[in-house]
């Protein structure tokens, strides 16, 4: 088995694992060169447009970079945690941005950060998951067997973890001991990705590659049941790949995926069954809020769907090809970063831009979360910025 690293072969760093050699390096290479040059030439320049809304940045700060790693940063009651690839994990004061404390883990993180159960947790590109307390004090420090991509997930005293050889694992609160894991068969060729578990009422949500949906019992790791998002197509491997690259989204009554080049659907939480499905493809992901499903589409496009049909609301095409993230929700408004670092924000019932800002002009690799009115990203370079919108 070997990892090729392919820039640009879609609008955001990826991978593709190969188990034999059934694609040659000729061919990979021929579709990164190409994506590479459309981007430069057809991604959607910034126009200037009436701001309705206004952007007020709280404060700003810094870490080391990110590198291409797609890392989170994790928001709780009193906190906001981030990481950095080279190891570093910092807690910060939500209000102010001021630094509490900042560790070093020792090893180069590769998924994080995830929290909750008074725990911060961060998983590295050889396997380590550690476990901090709110305080900084290592808890435990245990080690997986591949890479950890997922952020690591806590609910109901279990840890979940997925990582880089096709494992979903689950460890207790308490002392990281091992509770269960879970395998599927993977098929030949698979993006590399750093989609993270869903968990929702004792249930976890997992994505997989070839398009399929999981949900097993948080406490035993049985299967409750398994879906089909979308079935792989195509004459080549290449063409073939439609694995489900980003987390689940989940509200009280259904779950939704969506797969790299196939399809979106949601399905019914209990027994996973089909409510709605539609062609659509998207390698950053989306988020379900109230009446809709928004979604970033592979091309950088911005839709809402709505959720109980699949049927189209609006669709926004002005960051086309600008490695869009995946929209993060508050109050009435849609937030998006690019790649140049800048902020987007739509109003949710329309999609129309109504503000912008730019930050330091590095990518923006993760959806903006919400920090209380506001928001809060993180850029590739380890720019921190939290901001206001009226």
């Amino acid at each position: 088995m070997f990892i090729l690293l392919v820039e640009e072969f879609v609008p955001r760093f990826l991978s593709i694992t190969v188990r034999g050699a059934a694609l040659s390096f000729l061919a990979l290479l021929v579709v990164g060169c190409s994506s590479s040059g459309k981007l430069g030439r057809d991604a959607a320049k910034i126009i200037e447009f009436k701001q309705t809304a206004k952007l007020q940045m709280r404060w700003q700060g810094d870490i080391a970079d990110s590198a291409n790693t797609v890392l989170q940063p994790a928001v709780t009651n009193d906190a906001l945690y981030v990481a950095s690839a080279q190891g570093d994990v910092i807690r910060l004061d939500r209000a102010t941005g001021k630094q509490i404390w900042q560790i070093k883990t020792g090893f180069n993180v590769s998924a994080g950060v995830g929290a909750g159960e008074n725990l911060v947790l961060l998983g590295g590109n050889k396997g380590e998951l550690i476990a901090f307390d709110t305080a900084g004090k290592v808890r435990w420090q245990v080690q997986m067997n591949s890479e950890i991509l997922g952020v690591p997930r806590v609910a109901e005293g279990v840890v979940v973890v997925r990582t880089g050889d096709g494992y979903i694992s689950a460890l207790n609160v308490a002392e990281g001991k091992s509770l269960w894991t879970y395998e599927r068969t993977t098929p030949s060729l698979v993006v590399r990705n750093h989609a993270a578990v869903a968990i929702h009422l004792g249930t976890v949500y997992a994505g997989l590659a070839a398009g399929r949906l999981v949900a097993l019992n948080l406490a035993t790791g049985v299967v409750k049941w398994e879906t089909v998002v979308s079935q792989p197509r195509g004459n080549t491997e290449l063409e073939r790949i439609s694995d489900i690259t980003s987390t689940p989204v989940i509200d009280a009554d259904q779950v939704c995926a969506i797969a790299f080049q196939g399809r979106v659907a949601c399905f019914n939480l209990a027994q996973g069954s089909l409510l709605w499905s539609r062609e659509l493809s998207s390698d950053q992901g989306m988020v379900l809020w109230q009446k809709y499903l928004y979604v970033t589409g592979i091309d950088g496009s911005i839709l809402a769907l709505d959720k109980n049909s699949g049927s189209s609301v609006w669709k926004n095409e002005q960051m086309k090809l600008r490695r869009v993230t995946a929209p993060g929700v508050f109050g009435d408004y849609l937030a998006v970063g690019d790649y140049e670092g800048y902020l987007h924000i739509l109003q949710r019932e329309d999609g129309r831009l109504v503000a912008r800002s730019k930050t330091d002009a590095s990518p923006v690799q993760s959806a903006p979360v919400p920090l209380g009115k506001g928001l809060f990203i993180q850029t590739r370079k380890g720019g921190l910025f939290s901001f206001l919108i009226h």
